[in-house]
């Protein structure tokens, strides 16, 4: 070549969903308009008003904490790393997304980081390799001082909370450990004063400091809040504390009307929050949200004490009752069915809460209803899949359940489970009406695009599961593989399937299978070494290609004449679909196997995703990348190109969903082909028999089907569903047993009306007169 091509980055478009494990990884921007999250190697910057995504990049593995400051200048974060290694810490200017510093103090994993109240410093603790707590002055670009953060007498420390009017006081706490760390710029090093607990034993989970400094509410892993003075002078400049905090009281809850039982005094009368106390927010109105470890979020006030029969007086503000009695009253109470890892307030009353199945959260104050914003996948991503010809959604498969997503609001769209299976594989049949699934109980189930109500299973239908699928383009023929090796060819037509022959040649798991656009041919991969193309109209071989490599994926390029091929030795092979010989092979990866492959529309590039977190676009004819996306904290599993090439998705091991704009321009005409023109649909005599045919069989099938058929190019337009709740839409299968039959009555619904309560809204079927079978959350 004349001139040399060099390899740029490939823009991200979006993310989908965000990652909830990190504690307090969901922060409210000062500017009450922006969402901060990490998700991957990334950071997200969500605008609520206009929905758009920054992102900042930088790191290199999975984030385990961020923050921002409280001007809203600055956001921070730290990271996982390997054993052995540091985890680096990066400091961006949040209005620009520039660099600001990064450094390495800490071993393996970066706990927690947090700005100081006046943005000089960012402090970090280190995790349990590690046990130190890090200063860094951002100004000087420069590590301050640093000391352990561990105490002989206590577990680790996991929590780290700056107070909010000395800049220089930050509080650390832990499993049994709570200390008051003082910084001296001068001296370049940092005193401690632990807290007294007398003997009392807690796991702190989460800290919170109110806008004075002086108390520090603490969400323990025994269920109560724990309330600490830090005993700060009065006067702000004063920045040591006068003495070691002190343990105030142990706050439970008041339980409900009805629950004391006879004879149990009020003081024993405690309820404990279940599976402990992961979130705490602080209302300027003196009350408090609490979100607990299986899903429970509560608007909580601080009960006042009795003096006198009949009579009740305000609490205390310096000798509080003693620990153990309960003084917390719920005012309003929501569940988001997971345990709750950040709680932030917007201005307009609305309280979000991210949780660690990754799901984001929506509670209105004035009535605690519960809304759900986003949501993904929490593990591996085994397939991925669109429409054909239509850009606006697509699938994706993974453990327990199959996931519809739209592209420009990113948000999901349907959700179909099937608990305590894996779906192997996910594709939608040629006209839009089906979504054929592959799961590893060995069935294949269709299911309607809309409703997610299964239409008809395939039982049976590989003794070790069926790990891959493809549909002809007429929808007549499904070729399903299995984990024994065997290929199996199947009729469907109206609502089931037949078996048609047994191709058996493989004797390892089938892990692709892409059938030819005239639909007389089919080629399989397998991770025994081999790809076999098959005709599947004799049910015959027509030609093998061996390679010491376990191949993971295979296609037709779009003229037909010649087979992709991508495995475990990192290499991308070319080889000549009449015959099976191999024209040429270029390395995909030089350190990790290739786990997918795409073919543009146009045939002109190639779109690769790797086990070392890539995904690469490749020139077709020189064989040479020219954009590489790096972002996935996952091995990536797959990467497919638009129907109209304007952008690319690959998901990964994490359960992460990226979209990326596709570098060059979309020409989504397919190359001429050696094939007959009458099957690529030109407009011959071939082209008007196909036609014909078609619409004779659509008339014979007129009788058999219903009146309407779904159709996947309209969930996109009028449907507004979310996750699975407890009911649904009444024709909606949402849970499916594992026998593959539909539960009429929906179990964990796969669709949840998001529209206001009482609307006359899209989502529900207001028809007879507004009657519905099943009543819709809202």
């Amino acid at each position: 070549m004349d001139t040399e091509i060099i390899v740029q980055d490939l823009e991200l478009r979006s993310l989908i969903g965000f990652d909830g494990n990190p504690l307090n990884g969901l922060i409210l921007h000062p500017d009450g308009v922006h969402l901060v999250y990490p998700l991957g190697t990334n950071i997200a910057a969500y605008n609520w008003r206009t929905k758009a995504q920054r992102f900042f990049e930088g790191h290199t593995n999975v984030i385990s904490a961020v923050t921002v400051s409280s001007s809203g200048q600055y956001v921070g974060s730290g990271q996982v790393n390997y054993m052995g290694f540091r985890s680096p810490i990066i400091v961006w200017q949040f209005d620009t997304g520039q660099l600001v510093a990064k450094y390495e103090s800490h071993k393996v994993r970066v706990e927690s980081v947090a700005f100081s109240s006046c943005e000089n410093f960012l402090i970090s603790l280190g995790g349990v390799d590690d046990g130190s707590v890090i200063v860094y002055d951002i100004g000087k670009r420069e590590v301050l001082c640093g000391s352990s953060s561990v105490k002989s007498t206590a577990g680790s420390a996991t929590v780290l909370q700056p107070v909010h009017t000395r800049g220089e006081c930050f509080v650390v706490a832990g499993d049994n450990i709570l200390r008051l760390w003082t910084l001296n710029r001068e001296q370049r090093n940092i005193q401690g004063l632990d807290g007294s607990f007398a003997k009392i034993k807690r796991k702190i989970l989460c800290t919170v400091v109110d806008r004075l400094d002086e108390y520090a509410y603490c969400g323990t892993s025994t269920g109560d809040v724990m309330k600490i003075k830090l005993n700060f002078s009065s006067d702000t400049a004063v920045v040591a504390p006068t003495n070691a905090p002190t343990l105030v009281g142990c706050f439970a809850k008041y339980p409900p009307a009805g629950k004391n039982k006879r004879g149990t005094s009020a003081a024993a009368a405690v309820e404990l929050y279940s599976k402990g106390i992961t979130a705490l927010y602080l209302v300027a109105d003196g009350t408090m949200l609490v979100g607990s470890g299986d899903g429970v979020v509560e608007l909580v006030k601080q009960k006042a004490r009795d003096s006198g029969r009949g009579t009740c007086s305000k609490p205390d503000s310096t000798r509080l009752a003693t620990p153990t009695r309960p003084l917390l009253v719920a005012v309003k109470s929501a569940n988001v069915d997971s345990s709750v890892t950040s709680i932030q307030l917007m201005a307009d009353g609305i309280v979000l809460v991210g949780t660690v199945n990754c799901e984001l959260f929506a509670i209105r104050a004035h009535d605690f209803d519960v809304t759900c914003l986003f949501t993904c996948h929490t593990s591996v991503v085994y397939d991925l899949a669109f429409p054909h010809g239509y850009s606006k959604v697509f699938a994706t498969a993974s453990k327990h359940d199959v996931r519809v997503w739209s592209v420009d609001t990113l948000q999901e769209l349907l959700r179909i489970t099937v608990r305590n299976f894996t779906c192997s594989g996910v594709l939608f049949s040629y006209d839009g009406a089906q979504i054929v699934t592959s799961w590893n109980d060995g069935n294949i189930r269709i299911f309607a695009p809309e409703t997610g109500r299964l239409l008809y299973a395939i039982n049976n239908c590989h003794n070790k599961g069926v790990s891959a699928i493809a549909m002809s383009k007429d929808g007549r023929k499904l070729l399903s593989g299995g984990g024994e090796g065997q290929v199996r060819v199947w009729q469907v037509d109206n609502l089931n399937g037949a078996l048609q022959a047994v191709l058996k040649e493989h004797k390892g798991p089938v892990s692709s299978i892409d059938v030819h656009q005239l639909g007389h041919e089919a080629i399989t991969a397998s991770a025994d070494g081999t790809c076999v193309v098959w005709d599947i109209v004799r049910f015959t071989r027509l030609s093998i290609m061996f390679s010491s490599t376990i191949f993971t994926s295979a296609k037709y390029h779009p003229n037909g004449a010649q087979l992709l091929t991508c495995g475990t030795n990192r290499y991308i092979g070319f080889w000549e679909a009449l015959d099976g010989s191999l024209i040429r092979e270029i390395e995909g990866s030089s350190a990790s196997a290739l786990n997918s492959l795409d073919v543009t529309p146009n045939g002109k590039y190639i779109v690769t995703g790797s086990s070392d977190q890539m995904v690469k676009v490749w020139l077709y004819n020189e064989g040479v990348p020219t954009h590489v996306g790096v972002g996935h904290a996952g091995v990536v599993t797959n990467v497919k190109v638009s129907p109209d090439g304007r952008f690319v998705v690959s998901t990964s091991a994490d359960g992460g969903i990226f979209l990326w704009r596709f570098p060059h321009a979309a020409d989504t005409a397919p190359p001429g082909s050696r094939c007959s023109a009458n099957s690529v649909g030109g407009g011959g005599a071939g082209s008007l028999r196909e036609q014909q045919t078609d619409r004779s069989r659509q008339l014979s099938l007129k009788k058999t089907l219903p009146a309407r058929k779904e159709n996947i190019k309209v969930i996109s337009n009028v449907q507004k569903v979310r996750t699975a709740t407890d009911c649904s839409r009444p024709t909606a299968a949402s849970t499916v047993g594992g026998d593959g039959n539909a539960t009429e009555t929906a179990v964990d619904g796969s669709v949840k009306c998001l529209c206001r309560r009482g609307s006359t809204c899209v989502c529900c079927d207001h028809s007879a007169g507004g009657r519905k079978t099943k009543p819709f959350v809202h």
